[in-house]
């Protein structure tokens, strides 16, 4: 073989490990975003087992709010029926309309001092309180992680072997402008 065949078949091999690299990159990147979602479906079902032990002991005391528990119980099933189904737009919907939900019910229970004093009450604001921070801080890593991987696929020459084996972009997990508004108090009393 002479000095050329040897350099293109070095060129060759430098090119398939190269291919391999970027391969496995895009693996790691993958399993990134897979990990990322887990760890907030984890937290979103221990939210959805004690969201109706919450509404039961709201209910107990607040006779005259069931629309709101009502509310938190459609949010809740919509949330389930889309981490179920991996569907990530409706998910960001349905929790947007869960947050609101829940803003909601903790802001009129407010105006119910027997069941602000209730221990199981406490016990349930603070742990959803604490799942409802985790999920955001869940959220953020895995949008970074969603991130990594779209801009990776996207780049040359990671775009070549991205698109010879299928690697896809994901979706952000994004919340509604209505879920980022705060929640207007006066209109909650006033009814």
């Amino acid at each position: 073989m002479s000095v050329t065949g040897w350099i293109i078949l070095g060129l060759i091999v430098l090119a398939l490990l190269y291919g391999v690299l970027i391969y496995n990159h895009l693996v790691s990147l993958k399993h990134g975003v897979s990990k990322a979602w887990s760890n907030i479906d984890v937290l979103l079902k221990q939210r959805h087992d004690e969201l109706p032990k919450l509404v039961e002991t709201c209910r107990q005391y607040m006779k005259f709010e069931q629309e709101t528990l009502e509310k938190v119980m459609q949010a809740r099933a919509a949330v389930f029926d889309a981490r179920g189904a991996q569907n990530i737009p409706a998910l960001g919907q349905a929790e947007s309309a869960l947050r609101l939900g829940l803003g909601n019910l903790f802001a009129v229970a407010e105006a119910y001092p027997d069941l602000k004093a209730d221990s199981t009450f406490q016990h349930l604001q603070a742990r959803i309180t604490g799942l409802e921070n985790s999920i955001a801080d869940r959220r953020e890593f895995y949008n970074e992680a969603v991130n990594l991987n779209n801009v990776r696929i996207e780049q040359f020459p990671d775009l070549i072997v991205a698109r010879l084996f299928n690697f896809g972009p994901f979706q952000l997990l994004e919340f509604s402008e209505e879920e980022k508004k705060d929640v207007d108090l006066r209109q909650l009393f006033s009814s």
